[in-house]
């Protein structure tokens, strides 16, 4: 045989072939992303890296026994899994994995985007299943550049797509990132003399508004605008950067450092001395923590004592001490119900108290009905309620939580108490419609000090 016929062999493409690389286009390119392509015209983290490992893992495999097949395609579906919502919560992988532990302490069945995932995901794997008992060992190598081919492109389009929303997704802090918090820019706690408490509240999901009108109005609406607080107490309000999830906002604020709580969780660490709550027990303070969750989530109850916190309290105590049970995706006390506990604790204190509440409800995403009292929105917003009913549904949890502060610290036995308000991350909302109203880069804070002869 001459050389040019060799060519021609080794490079001419027969029907069943080409019928094997469009088996495996269908179900390494096409329903391996099937469902993460849905979200491009409304937003969503990209995923180019994912496109292409799941590309080159079906291209590794495609000529293993169908169970194998089956094994890695669920591996490769479930890393673009996690990635997803490590973006959409911004989380990193190694935070994620971490954090898969506590999945039993949350209830997705609460919320019907989750219920719809599910249920999609688990078709996709059937249909898969049955699809995978085509042949897709496709040999000729001008189909196997071709697959290469048609996996990079579609990495691309995929960044093509989501060009618009770099920098919601994946935020974590580059080496050498210069630290900021809300602590630091207002002056909360910088020089605490013990003649009045101290109360820090970060509060689930509250992010600066981008440019929505609304939303800005909206924001710290009740404390900013009331007569009886301006004069007790002098305002000031910022930004502060955040970076990843909740416990990294606590850390922010509670140790002034990026970072998250795994080193609290080393067994040679008893206290941090760089944590505030540690600092102020060494000022005389008592220190105090409420969580409206449990403590077992992210092990609070492990490293919040490690911070310097000689009393916590968790939801079910917290519902002990009166507060309704409100569902969700993460079922516990009601927020609306801590303010008055708030003010009871700190008029109760027999010594300067630093008291910190982190709260809960308005974890995304939100339902209506479980008690969380938002299925009338429009009252609290209709503007919100018209066009963005989920962002209207956390308003209405704000709004419950700033009601019950206000009539908390304007009542006439409130003792002296400087107060910060700071949200942990923005809202991670995973639609561009939703998520484009808030800054993806900092969240905001308002300071409500204490005047002098009050």
């Amino acid at each position: 045989m001459t050389g040019k016929a060799m060519g021609s062999k080794l490079f001419s493409i027969d029907r069943a072939d080409f019928g094997r690389f469009a088996n495996w286009c269908l179900i390494w390119l096409f329903m391996a992303n099937i469902g993460f392509m849905a979200l491009w015209f409304v937003g969503a983290p990209l995923r180019p890296w994912e496109i292409l490992y799941g590309g080159l893992a079906g291209l590794i495999a495609k000529y293993l026994p169908r169970i194998l097949r089956y094994i890695i395609f669920i591996g490769v579906v479930t890393w673009s899994c996690l990635k997803f919502i490590g973006g959409l919560f911004n989380l990193t992988i190694e935070s994620l994995l971490y954090s898969v532990q506590f999945f039993a302490e949350i209830d997705p069945s609460d919320s019907i985007e989750y219920i719809l995932a599910g249920f999609f995901t688990f078709i996709i794997l059937i249909f898969v299943w049955k699809l995978m008992k085509r042949d897709t060992n496709f040999k000729n190598p001008l189909l196997i550049i071709a697959a290469a081919g048609l996996t990079f492109a579609l990495s691309q389009f995929d960044i093509y797509m989501g060009k618009d929303m770099r920098g919601h997704y994946f935020r974590s802090p580059d080496a050498g990132a210069e630290f900021a918090s809300a602590r630091m820019n207002s002056g909360f706690a910088n020089a605490p003399d013990g003649k009045r408490h101290l109360l820090l509240i970060v509060v689930e999901s509250l992010g600066q508004p981008a440019d929505n009108d609304e939303i800005k109005r909206k924001l710290f609406g009740q404390l900013k605008n009331n007569p009886a607080i301006a004069a007790r107490f002098e305002l000031k309000q910022g930004i502060a950067p955040y970076y990843n999830s909740t416990t990294s906002g606590e850390i922010r604020e509670l140790c002034g450092r990026w970072g998250d709580y795994y080193s609290l969780l080393n067994n040679k660490i008893t206290l941090d001395k760089n944590c505030l709550p540690y600092q102020l027990t060494q000022k005389g303070y008592q220190t105090h923590a409420l969580h409206s969750f449990n403590g077992r989530f992210f092990k609070r109850a492990i490293w919040y004592p490690k911070t310097g916190f000689q009393q916590v309290e968790f939801g079910d105590k917290l519902i002990k001490r009166g507060a309704e049970m409100c569902g969700g995706v993460f079922p516990g006390a009601c927020d609306r119900d801590v303010p008055p506990m708030i003010g009871d604790i700190l008029r109760k204190a027999d010594k300067p108290t630093f008291l910190y509440w982190l709260s809960l409800n308005t974890h995304l995403p939100v339902p209506t009905g479980k008690n969380l009292r938002v299925e009338n929105c429009e009252k609290s917003s209709a503007i919100l309620k018209e066009k963005f009913p989920m962002i209207c549904r956390q308003f209405a949890i704000f709004d419950q939580i700033e009601a019950g502060l206000v009539a908390q610290i304007i009542a006439k036995d409130f003792p002296a108490t400087d107060i910060l308000i700071v949200g942990d991350h923005m809202p991670p909302f995973f639609d561009k419609h939703n998520r484009t109203q808030f800054d993806p880069a900092h969240v905001p804070w308002l300071y409500l000090r204490w005047k002098n002869g009050q």
